[in-house]
């Protein structure tokens, strides 16, 4: 056996502790920040839920009545198409009784459009614009001397959006070129 001083024992073991201790340091510092990365991700992953909860409410707020304001649409379109089938001279010779029920269709009419409106459901005015397929659906060019062709002439169904949506495009007639400005030479 050999006598070893104390002192050598320690200075050989200060180098290993040191480096355990080193060791030690550094798999803290990696799993500090494998923490530290889990923990933004969660943040983030947190904003991103709340964010996406946000737009989904506001969505909800705007649109939710989507369905319904399209079904509605039809009961609009009918009180139109009873006003517009009786013409102002019928009217004029009709008695109180039907004078009467006019006035009621026309109130129910603007009722309901105030409505609508109050819920983000707009009317696209189309007639006189320039064809645009994102709002409107041609049914038919016809022949229109004097307007651009692309030009709405007649609208055959109002168009509507809500918000910034469509829900349900214009139903139009296009003014068409003319054939024979078409053939003639520049």
């Amino acid at each position: 056996m050999t006598d070893m001083d104390p002192k050598d024992e320690t200075e050989n073991r200060a180098p290993e502790a040191a480096n355990d201790t080193e060791d030690s340091l550094q798999a803290l510092q990696a799993e500090m920040a494998e923490l530290k990365d889990r923990m933004l991700r969660a943040l983030a992953e947190a904003e991103n839920t709340r964010k996406r909860a946000e737009r989904e409410k506001s969505d909800a707020l705007q649109y939710g009545t989507t369905k319904f304001a399209r079904d509605m649409l039809t009961v609009a379109d009918n009180l139109k198409r009873a006003l517009d089938h009786f013409p102002a001279e019928a009217r004029a010779k009709a008695d109180d009784a039907v004078k009467a029920v006019l006035e009621g269709v026309e109130a129910t009419a603007r009722g309901l459009q105030a409505t609508l409106s109050r819920h983000g459901v707009k009317r696209i005015e189309a007639e006189g614009a320039r064809f645009d397929p994102h709002f409107h659906q041609a049914v038919a060019e016809v022949p229109a001397e004097g307007k651009e062709p692309g030009t709405v002439m007649s609208v055959i169904q109002d168009g509507y959006i809500i918000a910034d949506r469509l829900l349900r495009p214009a139903m139009v007639t296009v003014a068409r070129a003319d054939a024979d400005a078409s053939q003639k030479p520049n």
